[in-house]
């Protein structure tokens, strides 16, 4: 039995981690927190659990053996290094942390407890992905030549707890906006998709539309766009959107030498490839999960199968460092207007 505590009560933990640890036999939940009391209190009667006056409260308890830490980015370090510190295994929520030696820093204070950090880049999770990485190691399109990548939903606040009083508009909170509630994503697929890390950026992020809860712009970026440079002589485009007011966009095209691979672009086929000689595949796997429609993301069951196996995740701190250069690269070329190298 995995004993485990959840840090943050907000929406991703209501819909991804306490829902997916409950489905699960061998996980007690025995302890949540929030910085809301009424929210944690909610929660705890629901799960079972206890609801504590602080997360260090859970991190003294032997019996936890990891937390999941679903609280606002700008604290996710100062979380993570406590629980590990603890002697406590973490699941940390995406982006890993708002700035590069944070993120190294955790991983660095994973390696030195020797516990487990992972973070919850669930895209690759995805069953279309998986199947799709499989068909283009299996040269199905060729060589990658190119690519597009998009996530745009109309935003946080339709989806958030608390409204347009979401965090997420906060730069002291959140430090980035769309590009690192979505974008921090497709950054990360499209390495796991090609196998290729991203070795220089050049981006545009900003406010477009998106305002508070009193009507001012926002202080973080509502849309970022950036070309990424691959290994291997791959290149693509990677967009995040708060703004798209319609249907969400969550699709990703591989262009290569013998055919293109659409990835949940088509409403009936996952995924679907054109040859260059006219030949039509089309694969029926699943649907990618939206802010209305919910499904199980596979991180929480990951999660626990490498607790009781006692193996390194497949998403772990080190993997998701690639990630985050490239997320915070594509920071500073935004800023100072040029091509970064990583």
């Amino acid at each position: 039995m995995i004993t485990v505590g959840v840090i943050g009560c907000g929406k991703i933990a209501q819909v991804r981690h306490l829902p997916e640890y409950a489905d699960r036999e061998d996980v007690r939940i025995k302890y949540v927190f929030d910085l809301c009391r009424e929210r944690a209190e909610e929660v705890a009667e629901r799960y079972g659990a206890a609801a504590v006056e602080s997360y260090q409260d859970m991190l003294k308890d032997s019996e936890v053996d990891a937390v999941s830490v679903c609280a606002a980015n700008s604290v996710h370090c100062q979380i993570t290094i406590e629980a590990l510190r603890a002697g406590k295994h973490v699941l940390c929520e995406k982006p890993m942390a708002v700035t590069l030696e944070e993120c190294e820093r955790m991983v660095e204070e994973a390696e030195k407890a020797g516990k487990y950090l992972m973070i919850g880049h669930n895209q690759r999770l995805a069953k279309a992905h998986i199947w799709a990485k499989k068909l283009l190691e299996a040269g199905t399109i060729g060589k990658i030549l190119t690519f597009r990548t998009s996530f745009g939903h109309g935003g946080p606040e339709a989806w958030a707890i608390d409204g347009k009083n979401v965090w997420f508009f906060d730069k002291k909170q959140a430090f980035f906006g769309a590009m690192a509630d979505l974008g921090v994503h497709k950054t990360d697929l499209i390495q796991f998709l090609t196998g290729q890390k991203v070795k220089a950026v050049t981006a545009w992020m900003g406010t477009l539309d998106k305002k508070d809860s009193l009507g001012e712009p926002i202080s973080v970026d509502d849309n970022a766009i950036c070309i990424y440079e691959l290994g291997e002589q791959i290149t693509g485009v990677m967009t995040a959107s708060w703004t798209y007011y319609g249907k969400e966009d969550n699709s990703t095209v591989l262009y290569g030498t013998e055919g293109v691979m659409h990835i949940y672009e088509n409403p009936e086929y996952s995924i679907v490839i054109e040859k260059k000689d006219g030949e039509r595949i089309c694969y029926s796997l699943d649907q990618i999960q939206t802010n209305t429609s919910q499904t199980k993301s596979g991180i929480i069951d990951m999660w626990v199968d490498s607790l009781e196996k006692n193996t390194r995740p497949e998403i772990s701190g080190e993997e998701a460092l690639f990630a985050m250069r490239a997320v915070f690269a594509a920071a500073r070329s935004a800023e100072e207007g040029r091509r970064i190298l990583i």
